[in-house]
């Protein structure tokens, strides 16, 4: 079986742990976009040749940092850039057995054939504040980063991160990563019946 659930939205804001989650839940493969451009923005050097990844580059453990997060969300807005890693993301996401694939523009350039849609985001102050629990810091300024990466990642010329239109939204400023997932895994198991049907 050939599905896809495309899973988009700011920094923080729960979407990879909804991905893994389904993921899990019906066996489907999992790709966090996001490596893709840290890995990337991790390498240095000139962007485009260094999006020609392995996967050791994938394996570095320093991806999580909030350094590679800010040099991810530069790179992306490089259209060379975008265009050498969306062939992976396509191919990957059109694999039988299924896949969820997270990133910023999953739902609207990378899978718009998705099967499922979400676009996963919460208020700024609250992404700050689960990002500075991960990484430490001086949480005013984790605000800052959050708030100027928003903007970067929105207002890029190329491949936005916009909602798609018809992407299932889930605010998870006040609601449970609980209750996000189980509307997730609803989401697609009514998609999934109507396939078969």
């Amino acid at each position: 079986m050939i599905f896809t659930v495309a899973i988009d939205g700011p920094a923080a804001a729960g979407k990879g742990t909804i991905a893994r989650a389904v993921a899990a839940e019906f066996g489907f493969a999992h790709l966090d976009t996001g490596l893709l451009y840290r890995a990337v923005g991790a390498k240095g050097g000139d962007p485009v040749a260094a999006a020609q990844l392995t996967p050791e580059d994938l394996a570095r453990g320093d991806l999580r940092s909030l350094e590679a997060g800010q040099a991810a969300s530069r790179v992306a807005a490089i259209p060379e850039v975008r265009a050498a890693l969306t062939r992976f993301q396509r191919d990957f996401a059109r694999q039988d057995g299924g896949a969820v694939l997270d990133g910023r523009d999953i739902g609207t350039v990378i899978c718009p054939e998705a099967e499922v849609k979400l676009f996963v985001t919460a208020s700024a102050l609250v992404r700050a504040h689960r990002r500075w629990l991960e990484v430490g810091g001086d949480e005013a300024e984790v605000l800052a980063q959050v708030i100027e990466r928003d903007a970067r990642d929105a207002e890029r010329a190329t491949a936005p991160m916009v909602a798609a239109p018809d992407a299932l939204l889930l605010d998870t400023t006040e609601l449970s990563i609980s209750a996000a997932i189980e509307m997730a895994v609803e989401a697609i198991r009514q998609r999934i019946g109507q396939g078969r049907a």
